[in-house]
């Protein structure tokens, strides 16, 4: 490859960072804007931010978004291993072919179809519709996530291993906790912060599955968005370095946890 080539491609690959990032930082900087014009800075201030923070609407949105989250993730986790386990586990290949064929249609399917599809479902069983209506949508479009991050793992592990556990005198449930789980644990893990993120950013169907009053914050920054309010760029900043926070954590504690085991 000669000289001229490489540098093409590394400006190519530079241009497509800045397509990137470019519009997250533009975010950030104006989170910090001195005025109230959304298209030019004028000065340094925090007030956006201290705006947001005493607007109760968006705390409480702030907070819904967190726990509905945290929730999702832990019961989509739960959910996506014992399916995903199960489903390994099966020994009719046509059997395994549907079920897997069947985790795939809801992630396959256009988001606003599924919102739909939930929001007459919820309404013909008469569920007024609320942060457990969320939950519950939320919960169904994650778990197929958690299955397709577990499976990946469990077709990489020795096929005797559970019967070896079992042959030692372990339980099912001991040979499952004990020397799968830790085996898959970096699919469960990735599998629960994909919910986690899902839960965390989904607009469409929170949109049509909520009640009056019970917003995220993906509802309240389209509900904010319809009229200049430049608290939306502090909002979008906070969300923004929370997921920064949460996939440096997640990419290094496994990268610090092996250094300690090499030593050890």
């Amino acid at each position: 490859m000669s000289k001229k080539t490489s540098a093409i491609g590394k400006i190519y690959q530079a241009l497509i960072y800045v397509f990137l990032y470019a519009p997250i930082l533009v975010i950030g900087l104006f989170s910090f804007n001195g005025s109230a014009n959304t298209y030019m800075l004028q000065g340094f201030s925090t007030h956006w931010y201290q705006e947001l923070f005493s607007n109760a609407a968006a705390m409480h949105a702030l907070q819904n978004t967190v726990v509905l989250a945290l929730c999702t993730a832990a019961v989509s986790t739960l959910l996506g291993v014992m399916a995903a386990v199960g489903i390994f586990n099966s020994r009719h290949k046509l059997y395994k072919r549907s079920l897997m064929l069947m985790t795939n249609v809801p992630m396959m399917n256009p988001e606003i179809v599924t919102a739909i599809g939930l929001l007459m479902f919820f309404s013909s069983l008469g569920v007024n519709k609320g942060l457990t209506t969320m939950l519950l949508a939320h919960i169904m479009f994650c778990t197929p996530y958690v299955i397709l991050s577990v499976t990946p793992k469990l077709r990489s592990l020795d096929p005797n291993l559970a019967d070896a556990a079992l042959d030692l005198g372990a339980t099912p449930l001991q040979a499952l906790t004990k020397v799968i789980v830790p085996q898959i644990m970096p699919g469960i893990v990735s599998g629960a912060l994909i919910a986690f993120t899902m839960s965390f950013d989904d607009f469409v169907i929170s949109y049509f599955v909520t009640g009056n009053g019970v917003n995220n914050i993906s509802i309240l920054v389209y509900t904010m968005s319809k009229r200049v309010n430049p608290s939306i760029n502090a909002l979008s900043t906070l969300v923004i370095a929370l997921i920064t926070v949460v996939l440096i954590i997640v990419n290094v504690v496994p990268i610090i946890r092996e250094k300690r085991r090499t030593k050890a």
